[in-house]
């Protein structure tokens, strides 16, 4: 497969650990791995708009096939331009396939070996997707980087069903490469693999899909239930049998410390919707730990919710006052919320590139194995940014 579409260079590597940090060249822009996407479900990240995310260092940024399939439909954003210039964003745009929305309407679709059908929740139309028809809605959207569709059982999972997704989603990957995409223009294409917390499956996933030679690959079907060290395992097993050269992604999962585990075993790339859904229910990350802003002993707090950020809110803004807002309903705490939480998870990919960098994550990594605040949260996939 040509790599005009993509080109990822490793320019940096961790001493004690399989993290690097790289450079992913696009179309649309060079991306700075380790990197974390902000999730904008619908062509919008919530309350923060483009600007904002260019000021906050967001190089690239995530969109659902699944969710603009439904609303407002690929064809109508693609007669407008694609999908950058329908949201106003000149940077790379990744797109899910929307397997993770599709499979979790459980009861709601009908699945078979060709693909999956179900109802448009935003008018009650039958909806197709089969594995041609999500990589070019792909295309239509002119987006930088697509994902093959695949099946994401949930977990825990037998190892029949679990043997039956990996064969279809190895299906599906082989039709996916069959749809055209220009050679320079895009979108690149990156293949998922699947296997549960099996090692063997994983294991094959991996072997088969790097034979087919993708663009990139994703680690998918985790954060969906399991405990967070069954996920680390998976990740330190697969992780690194991914081929060197191209860029690896784990799908969905976002919690800091989560990130900085699978950076250690060589993972380049992120997405997750806590840092917007959190900023929304008051719920903050600090460097001291997490701050729940709605607590009543904010209420005369004039310090800023964390005396060590830059971001905009916390130079303009004291507790007291984000929690007169978050009390209120304000839509004006949402958007600064989420300008504070973005402005903490760039951050901290800036922190990660600078370790391996300098050849030590294990500052990092400590801090990532110790209980910040006595309350380490559930690690489930927790779904899109609607």
């Amino acid at each position: 497969m040509t790599q005009q579409r993509l080109r990822f260079e490793v320019l940096h590597k961790d001493s004690t650990t399989q993290a690097r940090a790289g450079r992913l060249t696009l179309p649309h822009g060079v991306v700075s791995t380790p990197a974390f996407m902000p999730v904008g479900t619908y062509g919008a990240v919530r309350s923060v708009g483009p600007r904002e995310l260019q000021e906050l260092g967001a190089d690239i940024v995530l969109a659902n096939t699944y969710h603009l399939v439904c609303r407002p439909g690929t064809e109508l954003i693609r007669e407008l331009g694609g999908l950058h210039r329908f949201m106003g964003w000149d940077r790379p745009i990744l797109t899910d396939s929307g397997g993770f929305q599709v499979f979790s309407l459980e009861g709601l679709r009908d699945l078979d070996d060709d693909g999956v059908t179900f109802r448009n929740p935003h008018g009650g139309d039958l909806v197709r997707l089969t594995p041609e028809s999500v990589v070019q809605a792909q295309v239509d959207l002119g987006v930088d980087v697509a994902m093959v569709l695949d099946e994401c059982p949930a977990l825990p999972a037998n190892r029949d069903v679990l043997r039956r997704s990996l064969e279809r989603t190895m299906a599906w990957a082989e039709r996916s490469l069959t749809v055209s995409r220009d050679p320079k223009a895009g979108p690149a294409l990156f293949g998922i693999v699947q296997g549960g917390l099996e090692d063997d499956l994983r294991a094959e996933s991996v072997e088969r899909l790097s034979a087919l030679d993708f663009d990139g690959y994703a680690l998918g079907g985790l954060s969906v239930g399991e405990a967070p060290e069954a996920m680390y395992s998976v990740v330190q097993f697969a992780a690194p049998r991914l081929p060197k050269g191209k860029p690896r992604y784990l799908m969905g999962v976002g919690y800091p410390e989560d990130i900085i585990e699978a950076v250690a075993a060589g993972v380049d790339m992120f997405d997750c919707v806590l840092p917007t859904r959190n900023a929304r229910n008051g719920n903050l990350f600090t460097s001291k730990g997490r701050l729940v802003i709605k607590n009543a002993k904010w209420r005369r707090d004039d310090r800023p919710l964390d005396e060590d950020c830059s971001c905009f809110t916390c130079q303009r803004f004291s507790r007291s006052y984000l929690r007169h807002l978050s009390v209120l309903g304000d839509g004006l705490a949402a958007r600064l919320q989420s300008i504070h939480n973005l402005h903490y998870y760039q951050h901290l990919m800036r922190r990660i590139r600078t370790a391996i960098a300098e050849g030590n994550l294990s500052d990092l990594l400590a801090w990532a194995r110790s209980d910040r605040d006595g309350q380490p949260p559930s690690r489930q996939r927790v779904g899109d940014d609607v």
